[in-house]
């Protein structure tokens, strides 16, 4: 029997493929916006058991893109994922990736053409900053009314909020790109910081997009989503006091990397950022809202602001960064160290909400794109895989599938460059914890809902089946989740024989 699921059926919808920063393409509004009734669409939760992804032969690919921009290509089916320095990585399933695109010399070429100076192709903003020939900073690419549309910043120099965002187009998701139109500038003042778009269309067809980065707050302008105009700035007056758009999100802890998206079974817009230095204390931040453009709210009900927030009853209250931390540094035991997870960027594919991202890769110091599958617990609130997608669904499991013997990571609750170590914990099948953290545990009648109280602290998450990468590979049973105070912990079980 069909019903209205109030939050997990999302991460299990019919088959669809379509970019939450443009649902896939179209051209906005709701008479072509692809997708748009199976996107609002309510579906049955799982009922079939949890199947363990026991085929993935544990291969993802390497690459390198910073700020990775998911996008799938209506034409070719494909994924790609565009960052800083003109970096892309592509895929067929969004767990294999391959290098299109390289950091280097050349990789300017593969974007703007053979030959051609990519400049001269963004010349107004290259001369509205001052003769900046350094980089383009985290693009977003769109297909609206049959067009790619690559939406692209440049500052003047690095840690200057002198900065503009500009639009190319093409009739090919890899260019050449020409024809560049202004978003919107910065002046330098610090009040704002015009790189790091990205576009989503709400749940009446509008569309929008949320920019900002460091030394400067977050904003989010409205673009017209139809006709010739589709894609462009409705207010495009520097001289208008609405030109920058409304602040979502005070830039006071050095916040970048804005992306929202909208879950119908919720009924809430999520926004996402990310908090800190890239080198060390970089960690994921998430608030939700009714509206795009309307107030954020933790998951205690405060009113996000920043790097701090105010309480229900208006005081400011002052904490190592606003909104319910996703992640932040961590270590598995017998893992390796991630470092600066974040700068991401969400799709909905086959149902499932998934994060891309970029992640430290201690090793060679590059940015990695890894893509981790988003759950919503039973209060509606995100909770990210531990582990890497490999394909697996959330399904119904039992209290003896469950217990065993856990690493438990929980996370900092702060902005901080230390790393959370696991600690081994036994989930027994009487619904008890010992170990490095001890309590209760529970699952919830769904079959994939779990409640944990572990040092009085109670945790509300997920069971999922996953792939666990590092030291012993195999299939696992994780659990992810977040604490009433937005504290997330996860846990990775033994890698399952049968």
């Amino acid at each position: 029997m069909k019903k209205t699921i109030p939050v997990i059926s999302g991460i299990l919808a019919a088959a669809m493929i379509l970019t939450v920063a443009g649902c896939g393409g179209g051209g906005g509004g709701s008479s072509d916006w692809h997708g748009k009734e199976e996107w609002l669409k309510a579906y049955d939760a799982p009922t079939a058991a949890a199947v363990l992804p026991t085929s993935f032969n544990g291969v993802y690919g390497t690459v390198a893109v910073h700020d990775p921009s998911v996008f799938h290509d209506p034409k070719s089916g494909k994924y790609y994922a565009f960052g800083t320095h003109f970096a892309v990585a592509e895929s067929a399933d969004l767990i294999y990736w391959t290098q299109t695109v390289a950091e280097g010399s050349s990789a300017p070429e593969k974007l703007y053409g053979q030959g051609v100076d990519w400049k001269t192709i963004l010349k107004q903003g290259v001369a509205h900053t001052e003769g900046s020939t350094g980089t383009t900073w985290a693009p977003d690419v769109e297909y609206i009314g049959g067009k790619y549309y690559m939406y692209v910043s440049l500052t003047t120099a690095f840690g200057s909020s002198k900065s503009i965002i500009m639009r190319v187009s093409s009739n090919n998701v890899l260019g050449p790109y020409r024809n560049e139109q202004v978003i919107v500038e910065s002046d330098g003042s610090g009040h704002s910081n015009a790189i790091d778009p990205e576009l989503f269309y709400d749940k009446d067809g509008r569309l929008w997009m949320v920019y900002g980065s460091a030394f400067g707050n977050l904003y989010i302008k409205e673009l017209y989503s139809t006709g010739k105009n589709a894609g462009l700035p409705i207010i495009s007056d520097p001289e208008d006091e609405n030109y920058l758009g409304a602040v979502v999100w005070k830039g006071e802890h050095n916040d970048e990397g804005p992306f929202i998206f909208y879950n119908a079974e919720t009924d809430y817009y999520y926004m996402m950022c990310s908090y800190g230095s890239l080198s060390s204390s970089y960690n994921m931040r998430v608030a939700r809202s009714k509206t795009p453009e309307g107030d954020r709210y933790d998951k205690e009900g405060n009113l996000v602001e920043g790097s701090g927030y105010q309480d229900i009853a208006g005081h400011y209250v002052a904490q190592e960064g606003g909104g319910n931390k996703l992640a932040g540094n961590y270590q598995f035991n017998g893992g390796p160290t991630d470092t600066a997870l974040g700068h991401n960027s969400v799709i909905k594919a086959d149902g499932k909400y998934l994060v891309v991202m970029h992640v430290r890769n201690q090793v060679d110091g590059m940015h990695h794109v890894e893509v981790r599958q988003l759950f919503f617990n039973k209060e509606g609130w995100p909770v990210l895989a531990p582990n890497r997608y490999a394909g697996e669904s959330l399904g119904v499991v039992t209290a003896e599938q469950v217990a065993g013997t856990y690493d438990v990571v929980l996370h900092t609750d702060g902005t901080t460059a230390n790393y959370a170590k696991s600690v081994s914990c036994t989930f027994a099948a009487d619904g008890t914890v010992s170990g490095g953290m001890t309590g209760t545990w529970s699952l919830g009648e769904e079959g994939y809902y779990i409640t944990m109280t572990l040092g009085g602290v109670t945790y509300s998450g997920v069971v999922a089946p996953q792939y666990k990468s590092y030291g012993t590979k195999g299939a696992i049973f994780s659990i992810t989740a977040t604490s009433d105070t937005g504290r997330p912990i996860w846990a990775n079980g033994a890698v399952q024989t049968a």
